[in-house]
């Protein structure tokens, strides 16, 4: 190198000059592999939002200098920053390639789960990787050469590397706000919202990946004590099915669906509940007590299969009653007719215990020419699945499926099901459209439902249903509809509370499973959270469950409804809006025991067993 270069190439400023290029460089490196497709649209939209921007290369930038700092080295910081950046971003691009999965910092700490998918798939390098790990290695070179500033002295350095930590608390903020995330940083421009994986890309990688931190630790209850929390499960033995109980348990959770034949407001042309309401006589029904209302479909649905009121991101092994019924010899499935990155249900139902789920990818877009199977597709196949698995095995059969029909929202300027279900000129013209479709959507759904029930009446095989809404349709912007109708949502007042987040449940069994059970499955159920569904579906089959559902049902004579969030409706029908002295010692236990469930996996012969060849 010649002098007059050398002397250059020494120079600081020069040198914080080129590992800021360089580090921003990583930063950009990084943001092109965010996703597997669409890359440069996707770029465009990152471009169109300075902060996003700057939230993504801002942590490249950071972590050069500090290294820079330490070490007194531009190109080991350079090194060291992209060896660290390229990892986890490659990590990223394979886990979105292979299971449409983004990494999330929760993720680093399951490292048995990482390296089982990488005994599962391919690792690749393609062009664009080659050439980013290429002008990565020429960076590193032009730094040797052209980046040698040094600080003299230890002390200075490490006390800058300190005020970079430093900096990087009031920083954190920027990074933990949820407000941000949700807000300042929404990019929606050619991703579908309801997906969490392309909400997650939308962001870029480094920016959700370090927000994702706000998830990955579960916190525990106040004055929460494991050795004391197992104490309490420890007097419950888990119990089995007996052999000669086992039946088939199906379990449908209808998207958006209740009976809105209780208000009176409504003036209805027809019965739009009629076969629903057939159903009900010969069942057990009662309320079902949300904690959604017109969206947040997942709450209710892993409420149910988990028995917890309080969720987790289960990105992990989670307990849940799909794994003990597996414990017990189940086959354990489901079905959903939309996509399956929907909720991402296709990287959590594993994790919840499902052994298989179907969806619209791999199986109902065929039957549906390519559309989103509406009821009279999607009920009649769950049943064709259940004699397929009937003729195939002899093993008893959970399956737990979530429908779409019926989700909004429902068009306010046609009536697209042709017939009028309220009658015409009752209301504004908007709030019409809106009920004819959502009630043409009720009305089907509770036809193929009856022609469901049939399809199981008279089989020997011992068979009980599970049916319940998942939570209140959305009926115009602002609750509108509800408006208009006059119905109550003061979620304060009981009334407006069960408006707001009661739907139906209903337990029905054919004759082979009364007989088997010793139970004629009629009559009013209790009102009930969805996490506590499963414990009046054991109780009416005489089963006792695992040690938390025998738990449970100890809370539940209390606090038969417990929302996400701790409201709670007493055994007298009190609604709580915060414990009193009666109910806080239960409700705080519960809370714990709870955790306890979330956080320590039981059923690890399950799924060893599962994994062997």
């Amino acid at each position: 190198m010649k002098p007059i270069l050398m002397k250059w190439s020494q120079k600081r400023w020069l040198t914080c000059l080129l590992l800021v290029l360089a580090a921003l460089g990583i930063g950009f490196i990084s943001l092109c592999f965010t996703v597997t497709s669409r890359r440069w649209e996707m770029m465009h939209t990152y471009f169109r939002r300075p902060l996003l921007v700057l939230l993504n290369l801002l942590p490249p930038v950071l972590l050069t200098f500090f290294f820079w700092f330490l070490t007194n080295r531009a190109v080991v910081a350079y090194g060291l920053t992209g060896l660290l950046v390229f990892v986890l971003t490659a990590a990223n691009f394979f886990k979105l390639t292979f299971r449409d999965d983004p990494l999330m910092f929760g993720d680093l700490f399951l490292a048995q789960e990482a390296g089982n998918m990488l005994g599962r798939y391919s690792l690749f390098i393609n062009k664009p990787m080659a050439a980013s790990l290429i002008l990565f290695l020429l960076g590193g070179v032009f730094l040797f050469f052209f980046a040698r500033g040094r600080l003299p002295k230890c002390w200075p350095r490490f006390a800058l590397a300190g005020a970079v930590l430093i900096l990087c608390l009031p920083i954190s903020g920027l990074y933990t706000s949820n407000n941000i995330c949700n807000n300042k940083t929404q990019n929606f421009d050619i991703i579908n919202r309801w997906s969490s994986t392309q909400v997650y890309t939308s962001k870029g990688f480094l920016y959700p990946f370090l927000h994702s931190t706000v998830s990955a630790f579960d916190k525990a209850p106040e004055n929460y004590n494991k050795t004391e929390t197992e104490a309490v499960l420890a007097q419950l033995s888990s119990a089995d099915i007996p052999e000669d109980k086992k039946v088939n348990v199906l379990g449908i959770m209808l998207e958006a669906y209740n009976d809105f034949s209780k208000y009176d407001q409504i003036a209805f042309s027809q019965d739009v509940y009629a076969e629903y309401h057939a159903l009900e006589k010969e069942s057990i029904r009662g309320n079902l007590i949300t904690s959604i209302f017109a969206g947040g479909t997942v709450t209710t649905e892993r409420s149910f299969v988990t028995g917890l009121s309080d969720l987790s991101s289960f990105r992990r092994l989670t307990n849940s009653y799909a794994w003990y019924f597996a414990e017990q010899d189940y086959t354990v499935t489901g079905s959903h007719p939309c996509y399956q990155w929907f909720y991402n249900r296709l990287n959590i139902d594993p994790n919840l215990g499902f052994q298989g789920y179907l969806f619209y990818e791999d199986h109902y877009a065929a039957l549906a020419d390519g559309g989103i199977a509406r009821d009279n597709i999607f009920l009649p196949e769950l049943a064709r699945l259940y004699d397929a698995h009937r003729a195939q095995s002899d093993n008893p059969y959970f399956s737990f499926s979530v429908t779409y029909q019926g989700h909004g929202p429902y068009s306010t300027d046609s009536n697209q099901w042709e017939e009028e279900y309220v009658r015409p000129g009752t209301y504004t013209q908007e709030t019409e459209n809106i009920l004819n479709n959502y009630f043409g959507s009720v009305k089907s759904t509770g036809q193929e439902l009856l022609s469901f029930v049939d399809h199981f009446r008279d089989l020997e095989d011992p068979i009980v249903l599970v049916v319940f809404g998942d939570h209140n349709p959305w009926l115009g912007d602002g609750n509108s509809v509800y408006t208009e109708l006059g119905i109550d949502l003061d979620t304060a007042q009981m009334p407006g509370f069960l408006n707001y987040y009661g739907t139906r449940y209903l337990i029905w069994a054919n004759d082979s499973a009364k007989k088997v059970l010793g139970n004629d499955f009629v009559g009013e159920g209790p009102d009930i959270s969805p996490n506590f569904l499963m414990n009046e579906l054991f109780e009416l089959c005489g089963w006792q469950g695992d040690a938390y559902m025998q738990y449970t049902d100890q809370v539940r004579e209390q606090l038969p409804v417990i929302q996400t969030g701790g409201r709670c409706i007493t055994r007298d029908g009190e609604l709580l809006q915060s414990t009193d002295d009666t109910y806080n010692e239960t409700l705080a236990q519960f809370k714990q025991v709870e955790y306890y469930r979330r956080t320590n996996f039981l059923y690890q012969d399950v799924q060893k067993g599962r994994e062997s060849p």
